[in-house]
């Protein structure tokens, strides 16, 4: 990302500028895959708390980059030159990133050697982990076309410039501190279904407003589109709930938002299809609340309290590392306990132990 960032910086030429911006994303997508894996890991009975502060972390981020690199841009005397040093600041976070990361200690006992292969390929067996996948796009979807296309409706329906941004920026906003919570809420079995029933309200009353009453009450509509936009915390969390090992929580979070992004990528491009092709911007509202039907079938199975590991394992069996310690287990003829390889489960405690 640090290199990605400075070649963007330094690029005479739009190729190059394609390739520093090709390979910056790269390095947010290896981060973005590998974080719930990294949860599921070291924090598997915090991982509310941990997906809510980076989740949050993302969207303040992103929130700074949007609001001061026109300024930074300014600030270096309104030059032509001012774009790059509004890229390349960001490259220095990305940089101390990279530090972080390299001054935490590798665990003793762990390489090449000892690391559990999962195909991802076989999650194609396990329907929860497609409606995770198709959840995710979905979601990234509504989010790509809030970002690019509702600043400019709100101004193609009579508002000023100014407006339209800093309605924008209230949706921005509202998600901070949504990101925090949800995800807390989310590791709760109970509260998981009325979540996604409060999200998918929120987007319909949301796109509906905007769609027949766009100058109405325009802050409300955003303000409620942005409550549904909490999907994207809820389906952080339900990627690290839905996989028995850290292996299984990678490869689902990989498959997932892979494949997540590329139906996400697809909105913006048919709106602005549509938009040309009928001039009118109803095809985006068509799109966005079947976007929402879609939704709320796939959260639906999505909250189902099942793993994908077990649905994958009646059909590839030893799939995962949980089946194939079930399968070591069996062929030493010993009985397999009810919570074998259920790494959510509380560990026993030892009465030596300090904690027992």
């Amino acid at each position: 990302m640090t290199a990605g960032l400075a070649l963007r910086s330094l690029a005479e030429a739009f190729p190059v500028f394609l390739a520093g911006t090709a390979l910056a994303m790269a390095g947010g997508a290896l981060g973005n895959v590998m974080l719930p894996g990294l949860v599921k890991r070291h924090f598997p009975d915090r991982a509310g708390a941990l997906i809510g502060a980076y989740s949050t972390a993302m969207g303040l981020g992103a929130t700074l980059a949007a609001v001061s690199s026109q300024p930074i841009a300014g600030a270096v005397g309104g030059s032509a030159e001012g774009w790059r040093w509004a890229l390349v600041v960001w490259a220095l976070p990305a940089l101390l990133a990279a530090g972080v990361w390299l001054a935490v200690p590798a665990a003793p006992d762990v390489s090449r050697h000892s690391h559990t292969a999962v195909r991802m390929r076989a999650l194609v067996h396990s329907p929860t982990a497609m409606a995770i996948t198709a959840f995710f796009g979905v979601q990234a979807l509504q989010a790509y076309v809030v970002i690019g296309w509702s600043a400019q409706y709100l101004r193609d329906s009579g508002l000023s410039a100014a407006t339209a941004g800093l309605l924008l920026g209230l949706n921005s906003v509202v998600g901070l501190p949504l990101s925090a919570v949800i995800p807390s809420l989310t590791v709760r079995p109970r509260l998981q279904r009325p979540l996604l029933a409060g999200f998918v309200a929120s987007y319909v009353t949301g796109w509906m407003g905007l769609w027949t009453a766009p100058t109405a009450a325009p802050w409300l509509w955003m303000v409620l589109i942005a409550v549904g936009m909490g999907t994207f915390s809820m389906v952080l969390t339900l990627i690290g709930l839905r996989a028995r090992t850290p292996e299984t929580v990678s490869a689902l979070s990989t498959v997932s938002q892979s494949w997540g992004y590329v139906i996400a990528g697809t909105g913006p491009l048919l709106v602005g299809v549509l938009r040309g092709v009928t001039g009118s911007y109803d095809g985006m509202f068509v799109i966005v609340l079947t976007g929402v039907a879609v939704l709320s079938v796939a959260g639906w199975i999505a909250t189902r309290q099942v793993f994908v590991d077990d649905e994958v394992e009646r059909t590839v069996p030893g799939w995962s590392p949980a089946g194939r310690c079930t399968e070591v287990l069996e062929s030493a003829g010993v009985e397999i306990p009810a919570a074998a390889g259920v790494d959510d489960a509380p560990p026993a405690r030892d009465a030596a132990s300090p904690r027992g």
